[in-house]
């Protein structure tokens, strides 16, 4: 490697460890709060979830997590809370447009349960949520298989915890602050694929509900959307985590500039620069006879 390639990889060394501290003071601020730490989506394919769990669905009928299943159809579960300020709707929105353009039918295929995560909420709250989205959705016969339900703290942290959800109460704000993301359950039961974040392609969507139906269990998917995406408790919203993001940015500058270089130093192999040719004149000026 020649002193220009050095210089280069020096200079991005340097500007990468400028940046990583200039943020330090940031995550300082975001490790001491405990809700961060609490919260999140742990993926635990092929795990069954509590069949016996029980709830309450959005006509005040007491129901069980396995009463939908076992028909042959699997079903995307979603752990949300009905009266969220901002990103339960969010969850729900990318949901409803990832389901809209697929070949499926919610209720024909597979289901969709909605679980709220808040025990203070009741089957009314849970009942004008489905109607708002079933009606948004607007495919005939889909009220059958939209399912909205509310239930006791004990059944729903039973629930939260076999599908690797974590989530915390901030009493300063009454607010829940959770993972985003939503799972899909095959017909015996068992955890086959997750879609983190807040946005879901419909073509990974189809298929998966198509792997699922045949009991075959996805793969983990990456987690670097929800990397960066915290809830503070300092404001009571959830915003990006600058440190993360600048980690990331760091790390992409540098393998940007490693790759450059090692072509760089390849090139130079390849073609070396020819030594510089004999010198016509004199320093002095004077000509030389031959």
């Amino acid at each position: 490697m020649d002193r220009f390639a050095l210089r280069v990889w020096a200079a991005a060394a340097v500007t990468v460890a400028t940046l990583v501290a200039a943020a330090l003071p940031a995550r300082a601020q975001i490790s001491a709060q405990d809700l961060s730490d609490r919260v999140g989506i742990d993926q635990r394919l092929n795990d069954l979830v509590p069949l016996d769990a029980s709830f309450v669905d959005e006509k005040g009928k007491a129901v069980k997590i396995g009463d939908y299943l076992g028909n042959k159809k699997p079903i995307l579960l979603v752990l949300i809370y009905y009266k969220c300020p901002s990103l339960c709707n969010r969850i729900l929105n990318a949901t409803l447009e990832a389901i809209q353009p697929i070949k499926y039918t919610v209720g024909k295929e597979f289901d969709i349960v909605c679980v709220s995560i808040d025990p203070r909420e009741t089957p009314d709250v849970a009942n004008r949520k489905k109607q708002s989205y079933v009606r948004s959705y607007g495919r005939e016969g889909s009220a059958n298989g939209w399912h909205f339900l509310t239930g006791t703290e004990s059944e729903i942290q039973r629930l939260a915890a076999a599908t690797g959800y974590r989530y915390a109460y901030d009493p300063k704000f009454d607010i829940y602050a959770h993972g985003a993301g939503i799972m899909l359950v095959t017909p015996e039961g068992h955890l086959a694929q997750y879609f983190l974040g807040i946005e879901y392609s419909p073509r990974d969507l189809e298929l998966a509900i198509t792997q699922a139906s045949e009991e075959r269990i996805g793969s983990l998917v990456d987690d670097i959307i929800l990397y960066c995406f915290i809830w503070d408790p300092s404001t009571g919203k959830y915003s990006l985590q600058i440190l993360r993001v600048v980690q990331l940015g760091a790390i992409l500058t540098v393998l940007v500039l490693g790759i450059g270089i090692v072509r760089m130093v390849r090139k130079e192999k390849r073609n070396p620069m020819l030594p510089p040719g004999p010198r016509t004149d004199d320093p002095s000026g004077e000509k030389k006879n031959a």
